[in-house]
C-alpha cells in the first residue's frame, strides 16, 4: 500500500475517504472507485467508523493513546468491511457495512484508508437527521457531509484523508485472527435494551484490569470468577470501550468463545447495528497481541499445501462468502489451503456467515515464512537431521544441545513436548517448533 495522493475531505454533505491504490480483480489499481451514492443512516457509519478509530489509536495494555492507524478497506460487491487493530495488537475490530445501508453500487478491491483527526471530528458531528454522501475511490474516500438545521440543509468543510502504509504486523495478525475466529462457537446473544445496558456499564479504556466470565442472565450480562454453561471468558474488559460509540444504536450483542468448556482462550463480541455489523475479538491476555498468536502453524508445515492454495486463490474475486463447498479437494486439504491463505491476510473469517471472505492483500511468496520464524526453525531441525524417531507415537527432538520427547497424536490439542515454550504455553498459541518439525518430518516419510 502506498501514500494517499489526497485527504478525506467532508463537505457539503459529501464524505470523500481517501484510500491507497487498491488491489482490485483487474489487479493493481492507482484511482479505483469502490463507491459512490448515498448512506442511508449516516449516524450508524460514523459511529462504527469513530469505534475503529478508538482501537487503532490506543494502547489497552499499559493504556497509551497513539498515533492512529488506517484500516482495511476491502469492496466485495454487496459490503464494504473496514479492519484494525488496536495499537497493543490484542483488539481486533471489524465493521461490515452491508449493502442495504447504502444507495448505489458497491465495487471490488482491497486497499487501506485514513481516518484522520479532522475526519474524526466530523463525523462525531453527524446527527441523525442529517444526510451523507460517500465517495471512495478516485485517489480517496471522500465524505460529505450535509447539516438538517430546519429543515435546510447547510454543508460542513469537506474532509479528504491521505493514504498512508499498513503495519506489516497487521498482515500477520489478520492471518491469526482468521483462525481464532474459525474456531469460536456461538455462547449466548442478548437484544434491545440488554445489549444497550451491557455497553453503556463497560468501563473506560483507562481502566484497571478486570477479567472474568462474561454470563447471561435475565436481568443483564453478569461478569463472575468462575464458569458456567455458555458463559465466555473475557480477559480486560476495558478493552471494549469503544463500543461505546454505538451504545444507542446497537440492536443485539451475540458472544463467541472457542468452546463451550471452561477455557481462556479468548472471546468474539458481534454487535448487530441498523445494516451494520461490529465484531471486535480480544486476545486470551491483554498484554497479548495477535502477531505472535501462531494460530496455523500446524497447517503451514505441510508443503504440498502451497499448491493448494495457489489452485484456490486464482479463483478467488474478492467474494463476500467463499463457497468452500464447490473447491475440489478433500476436507484436510482444503482445510490447509484456507490456512494458508488466510495466514498470507489473503482470507479473513466472519462468524456470523461461518465462512471465509476474500481481501487481497500485495503478495509476499516468502511472507509465511517471514512471519513464523518457529516454522523457519522447525524446517531447519528436519534438515541437520535432529529429529529422532523413538516409536509411532514419540520422537526425540535435538535442538542447541538440549533434547526434547515430543508426544505426537492426531489430535493438534494433545500433542506435548517438554520444552519452555510447551511448558508456558501448550498449544494456545500453536505448536513449538519441535512438535512442528516431527509434523514436518512424517510428512516427509
Amino acid at each position: 500500500m502506498r501514500n494517499f495522493s489526497k485527504q478525506s475531505i467532508l463537505t457539503n454533505g459529501n464524505l470523500a475517504l481517501s484510500i491507497a491504490p487498491a488491489l482490485t480483480p483487474k489487479g493493481l489499481e492507482n484511482n479505483p472507485q469502490f463507491f459512490k451514492g448515498f448512506v442511508l443512516e449516516p449516524q450508524v457509519i460514523a459511529r462504527g467508523l469513530l469505534v475503529l478509530a478508538d482501537i487503532t489509536a490506543t494502547r489497552y495494555f499499559n493504556y497509551t493513546p497513539v498515533a492512529e492507524r488506517d484500516p482495511v478497506l476491502t469492496a466485495q460487491g454487496d459490503r464494504l468491511r473496514c479492519e484494525c487493530f488496536s495499537a497493543c495488537n490484542g483488539v481486533y475490530a471489524r465493521l461490515d457495512l452491508l449493502n442495504d445501508g447504502f444507495y448505489g453500487e458497491i465495487g471490488y478491491g482491497t486497499t487501506n484508508v485514513d481516518i484522520g483527526k479532522t475526519l474524526r471530528s466530523s463525523l462525531s458531528h453527524i446527527k441523525k437527521e442529517d444526510k451523507l454522501h460517500l465517495l471512495i475511490g478516485e485517489d480517496g474516500l471522500d465524505v460529505r457531509h450535509l447539516k438538517n438545521i430546519d429543515n435546510i440543509i447547510l454543508s460542513i468543510n469537506p474532509i479528504f484523508e491521505r493514504q498512508v502504509e499498513m503495519p506489516n504486523r497487521w498482515i500477520r495478525a489478520l492471518g491469526n485472527t482468521a483462525g481464532i475466529h474459525k474456531k469460536m462457537l456461538f455462547a449466548f446473544s442478548v437484544k434491545g435494551i440488554l445489549a444497550k445496558q451491557f455497553i453503556a456499564k463497560l468501563p473506560s479504556a483507562t481502566s484497571k484490569e478486570q477479567s472474568g466470565f462474561l454470563t447471561y442472565s435475565p436481568s443483564g450480562i453478569k461478569i463472575l470468577p468462575h464458569y458456567s454453561k455458555n458463559s465466555v471468558f473475557i480477559s480486560g474488559i476495558h478493552r471494549l470501550s469503544a463500543l461505546k460509540r454505538v451504545m444507542t444504536d446497537v440492536k443485539s450483542i451475540s458472544f463467541y468463545a472457542p468452546t463451550s468448556e471452561d477455557t481462556k482462550e479468548g472471546v468474539a463480541i458481534e454487535v448487530s447495528l441498523s445494516n451494520a455489523r461490529i465484531t471486535i475479538t480480544l486476545t486470551a491476555k491483554s498484554y497479548q497481541g495477535y502477531s505472535g498468536e501462531g494460530a496455523l502453524l500446524s497447517s503451514l508445515a505441510q508443503q504440498e499445501v502451497l499448491d493448494d492454495a495457489d489452485r484456490i486463490l486464482t479463483n478467488l474475486s474478492f467474494n463476500s462468502v467463499v463457497a468452500t463447498n464447490k473447491i475440489n479437494l478433500d476436507k484436510k486439504s482444503l482445510e490447509n489451503a484456507l490456512a494458508v491463505l488466510a495466514v498470507s491476510g489473503k482470507l479473513g473469517f466472519d462468524m456470523f456467515e461461518n465462512s471465509y471472505f476474500h481481501r487481497e492483500l500485495p503478495h509476499d511468496p516468502d511472507r509465511v515464512l517471514k512471519d513464523n520464524p518457529r516454522l523457519i526453525s522447525a524446517q531447519r531441525l528436519v534438515e541437520t537431521q535432529n529429529v529422532e524417531y523413538i516409536s509411532e507415537n514419540q520422537f526425540m527432538v535435538h535442538s542447541l544441545d538440549n533434547d526434547y520427547r515430543v508426544i505426537y497424536s492426531a489430535d493438534e490439542n494433545t500433542r506435548k513436548c517438554t520444552c519452555k515454550w510447551y511448558l508456558s504455553h501448550q498449544n494456545s498459541r500453536g505448536p513449538c517448533k519441535h512438535i512442528l518439525a516431527v509434523e514436518l518430518w512424517r510428512d516427509k516419510k
